[in-house]
């Protein structure tokens, strides 16, 4: 017994293998910037639209990737469970009723000739006879996980599942982002139509009065071809624009699996789109952000989680090197009759430890300890990478977007110049002061410098989209 308590208290020995000390993904440069921190929300404001909200939750559920990745962490919650299984003892029932015959001619009579030759065909006939045998019982096993050999496979099934989980996430963050970006490629042809027909309203209008003043003498044939070529102009730029247009709904409903052709009339443009209208707010995020926000980058905990699982398997191969004892217990009945086979004479047990020791394998074990610790230096150099990599992408997309954001500055300025300039040529070319062809430059220049606007404000939201992205950010409300 002070042997079985010796051996239950070493089951509570610390684990070969080296212990895993978590990462910390320091920032090239720390620069705190609450723009993007999850209590602030204003990198989500820019997205606070319900329509985009609604596809995404759709395509989130209709996504492919998606279901593939959750069906895969639901596999590895379930090699959890069959980790963890080995922890505690494993216990099995049985139960048998067969009838056997002993041959007469088998190593069983063999021993008949030596002790009774005289008797022994007598005894052989008796033995040969058919019998019953009735028997049932349970048996349990545990192993003492001494080196901690069961400890480290749950660990690393831990980390296994924490893996999945990730890929799970950082599915769904590509699925968002991709929604949100189609979304506003959409928009942006939506507002540029808007704006376009606009224009082809305004040089109508415009063409109308100058063939007015034509016919009175005020203004010559050369502006009324000049203004007509300039609308026709403006017209042929329209079916590009619809096929944009209808491009960019065709994927949404990819996307969100729908049948082809059934979001056309929920994704048209809304009653508010307007070349003018804002396009949605635009944070300041020149400073950056910290490094615990790149460290819920979904691809980083998955990378992380790897070599967290890799460094557990070490511990798994270097416990096979150890002895491994397994505690046994049988208790069952086993009777020739079956009247008797509920007596206390029929009944019997076993109990004791066993003990498997390893001595020769043509160095298996030892090869696969270097092999499981070269695996943890590969996913370590895996995870360097991944965290690299992530902070090239983050800076990529700050400065992409801080220039952007810039740029826009200017052109709204520009806009501002082009309006009032089209505005006065307007005004002096109704009251005689001056030709057409004023208020044709301003005219091309606003135009130019609106769909100029529109594309970089479709441009800066996909540069925050990719700030999301890099950041681990799911871009919704």
């Amino acid at each position: 017994m002070k042997k079985l308590l010796l051996c239950l208290a070493l089951t509570g020995c610390a684990a070969v293998g080296p212990d895993y000390q978590k990462p910390v993904p320091v920032a090239p440069v720390e620069l705190p910037d609450p723009a993007l921190r999850g209590d602030n929300g204003q990198a989500y404001a820019h997205f606070s639209d319900p329509v985009l909200k609604t596809l995404q939750e759709r395509a989130l559920a209709a996504s492919f990737d998606i279901r593939s990745a959750a069906l895969h962490f639901a596999q590895s919650r379930v090699q959890r469970s069959v980790a963890g299984s080995e922890q505690g003892p494993q216990i099995g029932a049985r139960a048998g009723a067969t009838r056997q015959r002993t041959s007469e001619n088998g190593s069983s009579t063999r021993l008949l000739n030596v002790i009774a030759p005289a008797n022994r065909e007598q005894l052989v006939d008796t033995l040969s006879d058919p019998f019953s045998v009735y028997s049932a019982g349970f048996d349990a096993s545990w192993e003492l996980d001494l080196w901690g050999r069961v400890r480290r496979s749950v660990e690393a099934a831990d980390a296994n599942m924490a893996e999945a989980s990730s890929v799970l996430r950082d599915v769904q963050l590509a699925v968002a982002v991709e929604v949100a970006r189609n979304y506003y490629e959409l928009r942006a042809a939506q507002r540029q139509e808007a704006l376009l027909r606009a224009d082809i309203g305004a040089a109508g209008e415009l063409e109308e009065l100058v063939a007015m003043r034509y016919r009175g003498g005020l203004a010559s044939e050369l502006e009324v071809e000049r203004q007509r070529g300039m609308l026709a102009d403006l017209r042929s730029r329209l079916p590009s624009l619809l096929e944009q247009e209808a491009q960019a709904i065709n994927r949404l409903t990819l996307l969100t699996g729908a049948a082809p052709g059934s979001m056309k009339n929920e994704l048209g443009a809304p009653g508010g789109t307007a070349p003018d209208a804002p396009f949605g707010h635009a944070p300041d995020l020149a400073l950056g952000v910290t490094s615990d926000i790149v460290a819920r980058r979904p691809d980083i905990q998955s990378a992380e989680a790897r070599l967290h699982a890799a460094t557990a398997r070490i511990g798994v191969a270097k416990a096979d090197l150890y002895p491994r004892i397994t505690l046994g217990a049988s208790l069952g009945l086993e009777s020739l009759t079956g009247s008797k086979f509920g007596d206390w004479g029929s009944h019997q047990w076993s109990i004791g430890p066993s003990l498997s020791l390893p001595l020769f394998d043509n160095g298996r074990r030892r090869a696969t300890v270097e092999l499981r610790e070269l695996e943890q230096q590969q996913a370590a150099v895996a995870y360097q990478q991944t965290v690299l990599r992530a902070w090239h992408e983050v800076d990529d997309a700050l400065t992409g977007y801080t220039a952007e954001r810039q740029r826009q500055q200017q052109l709204k300025a520009r806009e501002d110049s082009s309006r009032n300039t089209l505005q006065l040529s307007t005004t002096r070319y109704r009251q005689g002061l001056s030709d057409a062809l004023p208020v044709l430059d301003a005219q091309r220049a606003l135009i130019a410098v609106q769909r100029e606007r529109i594309q970089g404000e479709a441009a800066l939201t996909q540069k925050m989209l990719a700030i999301c992205k890099a950041a681990g950010l799911t871009p919704q409300s």
